[in-house]
């Protein structure tokens, strides 16, 4: 995701904590992964859903964009449950 820079709300940076995820790997899900789905709707900015990987794990970011600033804000940031999500971590089980 282009993101000019990428701040992290406290929710997130609480769950990175908890997850063992450090900044520069949440960032690097951010720039570099793949969007899986998109939330145009969310306020107060769209938001998409990123899945990355860290340690050769899947994680899912959900970052919400300013289309007017081009900054970024981590939602929150999690390891995908494979009960819940399919093989590839890219959509939910039925």
């Amino acid at each position: 995701m282009d993101c000019k820079h990428l701040h992290f709300s406290r929710h997130a940076f609480e769950r990175m904590f908890q997850r063992e995820i450090d900044p520069d790997a949440a960032a690097q899900v951010v720039s570099r992964g793949e969007v899986i789905a998109d939330y145009p709707n969310d306020q107060p900015f769209p938001s998409t859903l990123i899945l990355g990987f860290h340690g050769g794990h899947p994680v899912h970011a959900v970052v919400a964009r300013d289309p007017l600033t081009g900054d970024c804000y981590l939602v929150t940031i999690y390891r995908p449950d494979p009960v819940i999500w399919d093989e590839a971590f890219k959509k939910r089980r039925a």
